[in-house]
């Protein structure tokens, strides 16, 4: 098969090759998908230039998202599944074999019905920006009737968090940087929009909610953000976040965030529980059921511009996924 992988760390021209890899043949509780698209994200980059440490396999292909048919399955599973459109979720997480190729093998609950409605290049942006988005936003029950606010609104988490929770009935602000990430966070279902870069944040989410302040915060960049996000969280609520590369070791106002009972929830999309799991492919199939999941697709390669595209999400200037065509 036509593959992409990498044997050490480094820029991305310099290490990933594309050529031929033996196809993979699935073992006991296994499915083998066809892959139509593979999602490059942050998570991804890093790896393979070596920020994350070093490499836990002699060669990698990377990424953990994609989208493709069930072509083979594994003793156990049923043979019923062969056929069937997917979208995959951790492909490279802890393992040599990614997204990044024309199949793949893969414990078959990684690999989640995807309905009609969703071409394969939404389907490569599920497994990491979307679960992240739901975890974010449901791990602590229902948002019904509660404020929400998301950071960096214009993200692919972010995005895809203020379309969740619209659809999941809460009032939503998000924050951006510039005027053309507003008009992605409003066309995403943002009921208020802030430019971070123009408006004073406190006193704008404040006006938006008669001073009441936000429930639930979908932080992007909790260390950086942690004087403005504990001035405008009610009492009793919630900071989820995923991310924290400007301030990664922040000090903490320990006691006037225990005072005001706020939690502080911290999330790695890879090290969700079973249980847990579940509930966010539910409410991600809900959510695509009822035509309100639109995953934004900034760019998209061949397979042997594998590097581009990783140069594409490290520049930063991307607006939305990025994601290989395969087939």
């Amino acid at each position: 098969m036509k593959a992409v992988w990498y044997e050490t760390v480094g820029p991305a021209a310099q290490v990933l090759h594309y050529g031929e890899r033996p196809d993979p043949v699935p073992q006991a509780g296994e499915v083998r998908v066809r892959l139509i698209t593979s999602g490059v994200n942050p998570s991804d980059v890093k790896n393979r230039s070596g920020s994350r440490g070093p490499m836990a396999f002699g060669w990698q292909i990377p990424h953990s998202d994609g989208a493709g048919v069930i072509d083979a399955v594994g003793e156990g599973v049923a043979p019923s599944r062969v056929g069937e459109r997917v979208y995959t979720w951790n492909a490279a997480w802890r393992r040599a074999e990614g997204t990044c190729a024309e199949s793949v093998c893969l414990p078959h609950d990684q690999a989640v019905a995807l309905p009609d409605s969703m071409d394969f290049a939404a389907g490569a942006c599920l497994g990491i920006p979307a679960m992240t988005a739901a975890h974010a936003l449901f791990s602590d029950g229902d948002v019904a009737g509660q404020t929400v606010l998301v950071t960096g609104g214009a993200g692919a988490v972010g995005e895809i968090a203020i379309q969740l929770a619209r659809w999941a009935g809460a009032h939503v602000i998000a924050t951006v940087s510039n005027a053309a990430k507003g008009a992605v966070a409003t066309a995403a279902g943002a009921h208020q929009v802030i430019d971070y870069r123009s408006a004073n944040v406190v006193d704008a989410v404040r006006a938006a909610t008669g001073g009441a302040g936000v429930d639930r915060v979908i932080e992007v960049e909790f260390g950086g953000n942690l004087p403005v996000t504990t001035q405008i969280v009610r009492t009793g609520g919630v900071i989820a976040t995923y991310g924290s590369v400007a301030e990664p070791n922040p000090a903490i106002p320990f006691y006037p965030m225990m005072f005001a009972n706020i939690t502080v929830r911290m999330l790695l999309v890879y090290l969700i529980g079973p249980a847990e799991r579940a509930r966010v492919i539910a409410r991600l199939a809900a959510a695509m059921a009822d035509n309100a999941l639109h995953p934004r697709i900034a760019a998209r390669f061949a397979l042997a511009e594998t590097a581009a595209a990783h140069e594409a999400v490290e520049s930063g200037s991307m607006i939305g996924n990025v994601v290989i065509d395969i087939a």
